[in-house]
């Protein structure tokens, strides 16, 4: 009867471990920065980043940033917009600060190995692959994501020699 309690119990918590809570997050070091005092440029910047209008969404986080530097998820998005906006060194700047501030930042991951792609260096994309596939326990998008993108990067060059 003890073995089967003990059993029962030990069920019970491994089966815990994978029960998602609501409202939480994939990385439990993430900042919402819509809640900060960043907030209304934050969503202001996303939704430009959403339109692809490049320049109002650098405009926007940057102004987000001069309430609230330290959120990575604002550095991020910043990068993000400057790398679109073909402006590489501002956005290795911010995707820099971003891991600096969260180094399991998946996001700021993917986006860094894709900026690396753009300036033709594929070594560093698959290091921050590497470190994707040690961040995400199960799979993830963002490893997908940039796995796919260095795949794609990999066809090209091999086709333009």
């Amino acid at each position: 009867m003890r073995r089967v309690a003990a059993c029962a119990s030990a069920a019970f918590v491994f089966g815990s471990l994978f029960v998602a809570v609501p409202g939480s997050k994939a990385d439990p070091g993430e900042v919402d920065p819509a809640a900060s005092a960043a907030g209304s440029d934050y969503a202001a910047g996303k939704k430009a980043v959403e339109a692809k209008d490049w320049t109002v969404a650098i405009e926007r986080l940057n102004k987000a940033l001069l309430q609230d530097d330290r959120n990575p998820d604002i550095h991020n998005l910043l990068g993000y917009a400057y790398r679109n906006a073909g402006q590489l060194d501002p956005a290795f700047k911010h995707y820099h600060r971003a891991l600096e501030l969260n180094p399991r930042h998946r996001g700021a991951r993917e986006y860094l190995g894709e900026a690396y792609l753009k300036a033709n260096d594929v070594q560093k994309a698959q290091e921050q692959l590497a470190a994707l596939r040690q961040i995400c326990v199960l799979p993830c998008e963002e490893y997908e994501d940039l796995e796919k993108a260095i795949l794609a990067y990999s066809k090209r060059a091999a086709r333009s020699r």
